[in-house]
């Protein structure tokens, strides 16, 4: 039975992926048959749904595709339906930042096409990225437009009012995330308390240690009086010392009136001079053994004390030192991951190390350059603020599409110029992925050039250009250091931007030599470039 089951799965599936190799084939010689811009328009379509079951990258390039006929074709219902379906490719490719930019630009071209339905599903999409990144405030939002166009079209169609049901359980379950947010905060609270509680239990710990201080002070206070009473004791020493002075010059007096007496009374006197004697001596033993005593006695309770605070100012003292490693121990951290920053990890180990870092020379770089066209013209209609913050928001996403390809190295920004390289390493790196990243780079100016211009705003607008040779790299300056990259392929990289089209990539012929399996390139002929003659030049148009 298990056996047979399997079996009917299996074939369900070849069933399935047979039917659509079928309909793929057909939709693509339908498409080489078509002569009208929105036949082909729809077919792209119609091929981009059917390549999101087994190829994301293909059903994404024909996405794109059927995106170019319709914005040429001003159709803003299926601009709005192509961007829809290109979102959904982007989350079946885990791209949520692109997927996002996609669900906005179906959401603005829908409602201009007054597309209810595509509206309510970009809404949706838009709802649950935001509640992903636990943005509350902006899904509710998102919601409550589903809402409204599922509100404003249920007396149409029975399939809205499915929809509008299924977005009020996520209204409803917002509503419990709130409602969980409020218990969480009613825990900050409850800890807060407890921590307060633990700030007065510190206090009453400095309490018990202002009353282990005040009895110290008594103890030193007993100790003096000891002192004291040690003082009277030797008083008293004195004293009989000269008691004992005394009596032995009274007896050395009995001792004259001894030999003038009889032998008897000088036995009687002798006896009661060695009882007398004998007495002192015991009185002194015992005074002696008293003082011993309480001096034993104070000391022993001194050298207690003193341990106990040699031991507390170790324990501090080690607490301290423990604290000031701790720190340094942060600080270290912080600069590597500063020095990490603006120099390629080699170097930055070389430099820690020696001091310095040598120049080294490397035989295959490719160097990318960008640079904003009519820049100047832009930087007259905005503010030196605005100017700033549009300048860095495309910096930022520049080294955020850079950093997710490990051989791309970024090396400086030059006013509205960027540039960065791949290869400078003892291993030969290809410049696939940094074509990757300049078509991306374009990719995101075009999403960013479309949302400036449905605002009025002015946008900027890049050229992109690579060559792949030999350069020298190394460390230069003192104080404020810097990683550079010098020699004529940098300066051939600068050419290649300056002769390129705003919006495209252009590469030059030692590039296009690498990447020509990997990407489709328009050769444009040989173009005079200022200072280097005539130069081969290729646009990349799209990845194979």
């Amino acid at each position: 039975m298990t056996l047979l089951r399997y079996i009917l799965i299996f074939g369900s599936l070849f069933l399935t992926f047979s039917l659509s190799a079928q309909s793929i084939s057909e939709l693509e010689a339908r498409y080489k048959k078509a002569s009208k811009y929105r036949d082909k328009m729809f077919i792209k379509y119609d091929l981009a749904k059917a390549y999101m079951k087994n190829d994301l990258s293909k059903a994404a390039r024909h996405a794109q595709d059927a995106a170019d006929i319709a914005y040429k074709m001003r159709d803003k219902n299926m601009q709005g339906k192509i961007a829809l379906l290109d979102a959904k490719i982007h989350l079946k490719r885990r791209d949520d930042n692109k997927a996002e930019a996609r669900f906005k630009s179906a959401l603005s071209y829908a409602k201009d096409a007054k597309n209810n339905s595509v509206i309510s599903e970009s809404a949706n999409g838009l709802a649950k990225l935001a509640y992903k990144d636990r943005d509350y405030k902006r899904a509710y939002e998102y919601l409550n437009d589903v809402i409204r166009v599922s509100g404003s079209s249920s007396s149409s169609s029975s399939s809205s009012s499915s929809s509008s049901s299924v977005d009020n359980s996520r209204v409803i379950k917002l509503e419990n995330e709130n409602v969980k947010l409020a218990n969480e905060k009613n825990q900050v609270e409850r800890e807060n308390i407890r921590l307060k509680e633990q700030l007065a239990e510190i206090k009453g710990e400095k309490v018990d240690f202002s009353s282990a201080r005040k009895a110290l002070d008594k103890q030193k206070a007993e100790i003096q009086k000891e002192r004291q009473r040690a003082d009277q004791v030797e008083e008293r020493l004195a004293e009989v010392a000269e008691a004992k002075e005394e009596a032995e010059a009274r007896t050395k007096r009995r001792e004259k009136r001894i030999e003038q007496m009889s032998e008897d009374v000088a036995k009687t006197e002798l006896a009661l001079k060695e009882a007398e004697n004998e007495k002192l001596k015991a009185e002194k033993a015992k005074e002696q053994q008293n003082q011993m005593f309480t001096y034993g006695a104070l000391g022993a309770a001194f050298l207690i004390l003193l341990t106990l605070l040699r031991l507390w100012a170790n324990r501090r003292a080690k607490k301290k030192l423990e604290e000031k490693n701790k720190q340094i121990e942060d600080e270290r951290k912080r600069s590597d991951e500063l020095l990490l920053n603006i120099l390629p990890e080699p170097i930055a180990a070389e430099l820690k190390e020696n001091g310095k870092a040598k120049a080294q020379k490397y035989d295959s770089v490719s160097v990318l350059f960008t640079d904003f066209k009519n820049f100047s013209g832009i930087s007259e209609k905005l503010s030196p603020e605005a100017l700033v913050a549009e300048l860095d928001h495309c910096f930022k996403a520049f080294d955020y599409i850079i950093s997710q390809y490990p051989g791309i190295e970024k090396i400086k920004t030059i006013g509205d110029a960027y540039m960065c390289a791949i290869g400078l390493t003892n291993r030969r790196q290809m410049p696939n992925d940094l074509v990757k990243a300049a078509m991306e780079m374009q990719e995101f100016l075009a999403d960013y050039k479309e949302d400036r211009r449905k605002k009025g705003l002015p946008f900027f607008e890049a050229r992109i250009g690579i060559h792949t040779g030999p350069v020298v790299a190394g460390v230069v300056g003192f104080n404020k250091f810097a990683y550079d990259i010098w020699g004529d392929t940098v300066n051939i990289a600068s050419r290649m931007e300056s002769n390129c089209d705003p919006g495209k990539v252009n590469i030059s012929e030692s590039t296009y030599n690498q990447v020509r399996y990997k990407f489709t390139c328009n050769y444009r002929g040989k173009i005079a470039a200022k200072n280097k003659g005539m130069i081969d030049m290729y646009y990349v148009e799209k990845v194979l």
